[in-house]
């Protein structure tokens, strides 16, 4: 029999977004540090600003292409068993990376092992634990999660800060890793990895039947078909299984032929870039240049990972109400208002327009993800979550650009001012693209 939101007091949905929350808040811990790190890094070793931001461009790399892989693995293996693992990896690799002594071996533990962990979590989880679990409310839901996501990554930043202050950027990596390890047991006992686990429909769906919103490896995508090869020699006409990675891939390659997954892409990009890329990766050591303590400039992130916490979920709220393609527009053109102004704002000390700046910043940090993943599921249905995979690869691969080249520029003029203001040029270009995203078309053949 099947169990509906009347017959209990608190839906099965919500169980599994609150662990998927409290997962995605700590496995953000480490995505913190390189900001604080940077500069007692490069203190201790003599490394460059560009050196430094290459270990992190790495990360952001292997974060978002890692994506579109997890959420097919997700649909393979499960949802509890990838996150288990993902976690795994975080923890090890900051754990590991106390033992540093060369640049090569901060690339390999900051860039791909924790790339690789971060990135098998990422916003792709966010979106398959919204869409299997929730019918109604959804992009409410995908708002919490992904202001989890950022606002771990930001609210982590003044411990991150202090524990270096106080016992060394080691003894903060070390937390960092315990933190992921606490989170696993949680994930192992509380999160299931579909509403048909427990026979329930997911939140706001209808009775009966039972809807399993997670489709086999083996079924194409509801709107995207994906085609495995025929298994016609032995007399069945049936698609063979297909893996995670060759789905994933084929995915790509059919959603590759829309004008709308480009114009997806290229906006996402430019909101990593002006996000992860820039602010999470430079603002400190940008304001340390001006004179600003660490923890102080720690302290103002952490404003913005508050704040982004509100302009989150009121994103979600909305994009259940409002075109998420005008929504997309307001948010990249305020961004870029904001880039603009920001170099005329940093000094050595806390004033009101400075604190403004953070406070709208954060209220649009990423208010940018429930529409995009609305988009991605308006026009490539079930398959949405693995398109939405890929657009986030994109906003992963334009965050490492713009933080390794804004590591150069530092290097190279001694200041930030021309990758703020490049930023904000960009972010007019996401607002006029994000105005471009077709409405759904017919289902396409790969």
């Amino acid at each position: 029999m099947v169990v509906t939101a009347r017959q209990t007091r608190l839906h099965p949905a919500w169980v599994a977004a609150g662990v998927a929350f409290v997962a995605l808040l700590c496995a953000a811990g480490f995505r913190a540090a390189p900001g604080v790190l940077m500069v007692p890094l490069q203190e201790e070793f003599g490394w460059s600003r560009g050196l430094v931001s290459l270990a992190v461009g790495v990360n952001l790399v292997l974060f978002g292409l890692t994506a579109p892989f997890a959420a097919a693995l997700m649909e393979r293996f499960g949802v509890r068993a990838v996150v288990s693992v993902a976690l795994l990896l975080i923890a090890a690799g900051s754990g590991l990376s106390v033992g540093v002594t060369s640049s090569w071996q901060l690339v390999l533990l900051w860039g791909v092992l924790i790339g690789l962990g971060t990135g098998s979590m990422a916003l792709v989880f966010a979106a398959t634990v919204a869409n299997r679990w929730f019918v109604r409310r959804r992009g409410l839901v995908m708002g919490v999660l992904t202001a989890a996501s950022a606002t771990g990554q930001l609210v982590f930043l003044p411990v991150v800060a202090w524990m270096t202050e106080r016992s060394g950027w080691r003894a903060a990596s070390l937390v960092v890793s315990a933190a992921a390890l606490a989170v696993i047991p949680l994930v192992q006992l509380r999160l299931r990895d579909s509403p048909a686990e427990l026979g329930v429909a997911p939140y706001g769906a209808p009775a009966d039947p039972p809807v399993d919103t997670s489709p086999p490896s083996s079924a194409p995508a509801a709107t995207l078909p994906v085609r495995g090869p025929t298994t016609g020699d032995r007399g069945g006409s049936e698609p063979a299984p297909e893996g995670p990675a060759r789905r994933a891939l084929t995915t790509l390659a059919v959603a590759a032929r829309t004008r709308t997954f480009w114009a997806l892409a290229v906006g996402f990009a430019i909101c990593g870039a002006s996000t992860n890329g820039l602010i999470a990766t430079h603002f400190i050591p940008s304001a340390h240049d001006h004179g600003m303590p660490e923890t102080t400039a720690a302290g103002l992130l952490a404003v913005v990972g508050v704040f982004d916490i509100v302009g989150t979920v009121a994103s979600g709220w909305l994009t259940d109400k409002v075109n998420p393609r005008l929504l997309l527009a307001a948010y990249y053109s305020l961004r870029g208002a904001g880039l603009l102004m920001l170099p005329a704002l940093l000094s050595d000390s806390l004033h009101p327009s400075i604190i403004v700046f953070v406070v709208v910043y954060g209220l649009d940090w990423v208010a940018t993800v429930p529409p995009t993943a609305a988009l991605c599921r308006e026009a490539f249905g079930e398959a949405g979550s693995v398109v939405f995979g890929w657009v986030f690869a994109a906003h992963q691969i334009g965050a490492a650009v713009v933080s390794v080249g804004a590591g150069v520029i530092r290097d190279t003029t001694g200041q930030y001012t021309m990758a703020w203001v490049g930023a904000a040029c960009l972010c007019l270009v996401a607002a006029f693209v994000s105005t471009r995203v077709g409405r759904p078309a017919e289902p396409l053949s790969p």
